[in-house]
């Protein structure tokens, strides 16, 4: 793995990223910025954002494999490649029974867009796969550069980091809620888990590392908020992410929430370094 990626990471809509945000990131210390929800295969959102800045790793997280051509993404990986050496991850993912119409059986699916990309030229360690179960971990570990995952808690990434081994990445992310009053920080965190934890296969990856149907339902267990978002002040959400790196974890993507995501960013930002 060529790409050295620092501690801190940040999730950016693709659709809403934009220049400034990118260089505001990469001021503060931001080693990565992944684009969140599905980015289009022409990775022209990637390509934007490393126009703007100079030193910021862009990943996907993720490129859904039924909905993105596999030699469409190897093209734009070799053109943006060319202009920005080391600075480009694709991140891939089979999504979701609920959301993707043809959904069948992800391993084999992920594992034949993983053949496409790798007959294109595009390296297997600049590729990352959004995965949470073993299957798709021992694939992550065989055929990628490590993994993505969201939804996850430092259990997780202790597990993954067995199945991966010492030397692949392992990527988890978190939403982040600045807000010291815990009532409503976890109000504001259940709003954005809220979705996703109506789908089947996150919901069956937190019962595998213990979570309860008890958890599971709404309104959800405080347990389980405080593991998935975390929230209070900077020094609160950078002890999470402490405890994600301690577990296992070599970078951590942040998702903030709330009316100024980048400036919460940048203040979790500057505690995190100064902790480092």
């Amino acid at each position: 793995m060529t790409i050295e990626l620092g501690p801190l990471g940040a999730y950016l809509t693709a659709a809403d990223a934009t220049a400034a945000d990118a260089v505001a990131l990469e001021d503060t210390g931001y080693s990565a910025i992944w684009l969140a929800a599905s980015p289009a295969a022409d990775l022209l959102a990637a390509e934007r954002l490393l126009d703007a800045t100079d030193r910021i790793v862009v990943g996907t997280s993720v490129l859904n494999v039924w909905q993105e051509n596999a030699e469409e993404v190897a093209d734009s990986y070799h053109r943006i490649e060319a202009k920005y050496t080391d600075r480009l991850l694709i991140g891939i993912g089979a999504g979701h029974r609920e959301i993707n119409a043809g959904y069948t059986s992800p391993v084999p699916k992920v594992a034949s867009y993983l053949d496409v990309l790798a007959a294109a030229g595009v390296p297997a360690d600049r590729v990352l796969l959004a995965a949470l179960g073993p299957k798709m971990l021992r694939l992550a570990a065989e055929r990628a550069a490590g993994t993505l995952t969201l939804q996850v808690t430092p259990e997780h990434t202790r597990r993954a980091r067995k199945a991966l081994g010492p030397d692949k990445l392992v990527v988890p992310g978190h939403g982040v809620v600045l807000d010291t009053d815990a009532e409503r920080a976890r109000e504001a965190a259940r709003a954005g888990v809220r979705p996703i934890l109506g789908i089947a296969n996150y919901a069956t990856n937190l019962r595998r590392i213990g979570y309860t149907d008890q958890d599971l339902t709404e309104p959800f267990s405080d347990r389980l908020i405080d593991e998935l978002v975390l929230h209070g002040d900077e020094g609160a959400v950078a002890a999470g992410v402490h405890a994600e790196l301690t577990a296992g974890a070599d970078h951590v993507g942040l998702h903030a929430m709330g009316e100024d995501p980048i400036g919460a960013l940048r203040a979790v930002a500057h505690v995190v370094h100064d902790k480092q």
